[in-house]
Order: C-alpha cells, then sequence, then structure tokens
C-alpha cells in the first residue's frame, strides 16, 4: 500500500510537510527580526528587556553585507561579517548588533548548505542577551527546523517544544512539524495528536487541511488499527484530493472490516474512473465479483484486463477468468481461457477442470483428451472424481467399455464408489436399450 512511502520521509520533506520556509525569518533584507505574525508571545518574565540601539553605522555594514548576499556573493558578505565580529570588531558591537550579524551569518550558510553552520550562527543569536523577545521566538523556531533538515529529531523536538512555551497560539504548520518530528522517533501517539491538532485548527477555521496532513494521520491511524478513523480520513481524501489511492486503499480498509459489499463499490468507483491498471487490482476486482456472485463481471473485467495487457499472462488468471466465465454459462468464453490456463499450468488439475467445460459445452472428445491428459500429467487433487467426468464423456460419445472402466476406476475411491456404481448401471441399461431398438429395427 501507498501506506509504506510515509515511512521513508526526507528531512527536507518534513519542512515543506508542515507549510512552512526553513529560515523564513533568515531572508536578506531582514536582520532586525520580525515576530510572526500569527503567533503571539506568552507573558515572560524577559518582557521588560532593554534591548540596546541598532546604530547607524552597524546598520550601513550590514546593509552592505545585505546587498552583496542579494546578489549572492556570499564571500563578499561573510567577509564584511566576519570583520564585524572579528576580535577588536566584537568588542564594539552591543548584543543586538552581535545578534543581527550572527542572523545574516546564519542565512549565507544556509544558502550554502551548510545546515551545521547555519545552526551554530542561529544559537549564537539566541545567546546574546536583552534581544527582542520576537527575535527569539523566530530563531527558535528556525532552529528546530535546522535539527529536523538535519535528521536530528529529538534535538529538533525538545527546540520545538521551547518555542511552544514561548507562544500563546502556535499554528497549525508547527503541531504538524513537531507531529513529524515524533513520528520520525516512532512515538506515534504524539504524533497522532499533534497532526488531530493542526487538521482541527485548520477545519475549525474553514480552512481546508494540506493533503499530507491528512496521509499522516491516516497511516497513525492505520498503524493502530484504527481502521474507522482511517476510513474517514480517506473518505476526507477522495472528496478534497480524489486520488486512484485512496480509493484503493479504502477499499481495502473495507475489506479488513469484512465490510465487501462497500469494498466492491470503492473498486468499482475505481474502475469506472479508470484508474485501475494494476494487474493485481484487477484480479481482486474480479475476486470480489466472485464473491458477490456476480461472475459476469469477473470474467469481463479479466478478460478486458488481457485485451488492454494489464493482467499478468499467468496460468492462474486465466483460470480465474475461464470459471468466471464457466460459472456464468458463457462455456464458448470459458474455454479458450481454460486452453491457456491449462497450458502454463506445470500440474493436470487444470486439464481437468477444462475436461469438465469441454463437457459442459458437448464437446466429448476434447474432454476426454482433455482429462487423460490432466491425469497422465499428475497433480489432480481428485482423480477420482477426474474418472468420473472421463466415464461421462466416454458414454457421451457411445464408447461405453472405455465409459465403464473410467466408472470402475473411480469406484476404488470410497469418495465416489456410490456414483461409480450407478454410472455403471446407467450405461449397462443404456447399451440393453440401444440392444433392443436394433432388434426392432432389423
Amino acid at each position: 500500500m501507498a501506506i509504506a512511502s510515509l515511512c521513508r520521509v526526507s528531512a527536507l520533506s518534513v519542512i515543506a510537510l508542515c507549510g512552512l520556509v526553513a529560515m523564513d525569518q533568515a531572508a536578506p533584507g531582514v536582520f532586525v527580526a520580525e515576530v510572526v505574525a500569527q503567533d503571539k508571545p506568552k507573558k515572560d518574565t524577559r518582557e521588560t528587556r532593554r534591548t540596546p540601539a541598532l546604530r547607524n553605522k552597524v546598520y550601513e555594514r550590514l546593509a552592505e553585507a545585505q546587498t552583496l548576499a542579494e546578489a549572492k556573493d556570499y564571500a563578499g558578505a561573510a567577509a564584511i561579517l566576519n570583520d564585524m565580529i572579528s576580535e577588536d570588531g566584537k568588542r564594539a558591537l552591543n548584543s543586538y548588533e552581535l545578534a543581527n550579524v550572527y542572523n545574516l551569518h546564519a542565512f549565507l550558510s544556509y544558502s550554502n548548505e551548510d545546515y551545521p553552520q547555519s545552526l551554530r550562527y542561529y544559537e549564537q543569536v539566541i545567546a546574546q542577551p536583552d534581544i527582542p523577545l520576537a527575535m527569539e521566538i523566530n530563531t527558535r523556531f528556525t532552529i528546530a527546523q535546522l535539527y529536523f533538515v538535519q535528521e536530528r529529531w529529538q534535538q529538533g523536538i525538545d527546540a520545538l517544544l521551547m518555542w511552544f512555551e514561548m507562544n500563546e497560539k502556535p499554528n497549525a504548520g508547527a503541531y504538524v512539524l513537531l507531529a513529524q518530528g515524533y513520528y520520525q522517533v516512532k512515538r506515534y501517539d504524539l504524533a497522532l495528536d499533534n497532526v488531530e491538532t493542526a487538521i482541527a485548527m485548520h477545519e475549525g477555521e474553514g480552512k481546508l487541511p494540506k493533503e499530507q496532513w491528512y496521509n499522516l494521520a491516516r497511516f497513525l491511524y492505520f498503524d493502530k488499527e484504527d481502521f474507522d478513523s482511517a476510513l474517514d480520513v480517506l473518505n476526507t481524501l477522495i472528496i478534497y484530493y480524489p486520488k486512484k489511492q485512496y480509493w484503493v486503499q479504502a477499499s481495502h480498509l473495507y475489506g479488513e472490516k469484512k465490510d465487501e459489499p462497500r469494498q466492491l463499490a470503492l473498486m468499482e468507483a475505481a474502475y469506472e474512473q479508470g484508474f485501475l491498471d494494476r494487474s493485481s487490482e484487477l484480479v481482486t476486482m474480479a475476486y470480489l465479483y466472485l464473491n458477490a456472485e456476480a461472475p459476469y463481471y469477473a470474467g469481463a473485467v479479466i478478460e478486458k484486463g488481457f485485451s488492454d495487457e494489464l493482467v499478468d499472462d499467468k496460468s492462474k488468471n486465466y483460470e480465474l477468468a475461464g470459471s468466471a466465465w464457466a460459472q456464468s454459462r458463457e462455456v464458448a468464453k470459458s474455454i479458450p481461457m481454460m486452453e491457456k490456463a491449462a497450458a502454463k499450468s506445470d500440474e493436470g488439475e487444470l486439464y481437468v477442470r477444462l475436461g469438465n467445460v469441454y463437457l459442459d459445452g458437448d464437446q466429448f472428445a476434447k474432454a476426454a483428451d482433455s482429462v487423460q491428459k490432466g491425469l497422465k500429467k499428475g497433480g489432480v487433487k481428485r482423480p477420482d472424481q477426474a474418472r468420473l467426468v472421463l466415464g461421462m464423456a466416454y458414454f457421451n460419445l457411445g464408447e461405453y467399455d472405455k465409459a465403464r472402466r473410467a466408472f470402475r476406476d473411480a469406484g476404488k475411491d470410497d469418495r465416489s464408489a456410490k456414483y461409480s456404481k450407478q454410472w455403471i448401471a446407467y450405461v449397462t441399461s443404456e447399451e440393453d436399450r440401444q440392444r433392443e431398438l436394433e432388434k426392432d429395427l432389423f
């Protein structure tokens, strides 16, 4: 199932999954931190911080470095910043100015995909005393994201929990990011709690949660075998993000619940939309039709699958089609399917079944030949029943001695002894009847 693919989430996709942009607060031009609009900081003991001013000469050098960064001259920008935090320069900067230098340095490292170095610079940002609370909140969130990017899941969780403590109303994306962290460390109950919170927040605001959020919840419900909740999520996905995988997975879950009518209904809906394009899917649908006592539709699905070159060219699939057509009394359609099934089989069982189909189609010589071939090949489940069919074929061909011999062989098995005696008696009476007719004629 498409479920297993969720287990291979990359670190960068974790960020995308949550609808967040890593390093958002560190974009060029934002060396004076901004507060996240939707986040309202809690009352904090540091609200009375007296943040030092950003002096004009420092601002100008930061602006120069930023201009070079915007032109992708990262080396030039880094040179200015390194000079600003050199031994002599560092002493001339106050804590807020240093925080802004480290903030821009972190962005340069991120742009060069040096995530460990970027993380170190961001940690230097929050290490500075008396920086604005908004700047600390934003930076802590970015630090959490960078831990996730490096697949340092538990550290990312810890950093994110600290960020949550500083916010009165975290946004839904943050809850999903936390859910992904818990998912990666296999704490599935906590992952589910957080993704449920995110989905409820979005739905409560009249917004449509992201498809990936629903998928994470679906996987977590499935893992705990809460199939009802998983189906609720899949039904939502079918409505808002209609894709083949959701129809098929929903059908599979109804199967897990032993609700075959709904299982078949979902597969039919997927089939009508042209979604079923794999052999296993079409074969499953055919079996569902057989279980629903609709063999004609089972035969039609498999035969079209063969025609469209979607169903695998295997003996068991031809056997399925042949059986379906036989059950629906479509003998002419059943025969070619059973012929292919038997030809591709290593055992004689399918030749015996083909003999049965020939017998139903009044092709008695072919029935006898097919059963004999099956018995000779071996692997027949009920040789006694096969010999009964052989006897009936010979009887209809008027070869009474061969028929009697076949019935006698069948009777050696106690399970067919009763029928063997009845058939032998019937063959004898039919011979007697024919002799009397011949006397009357001559």
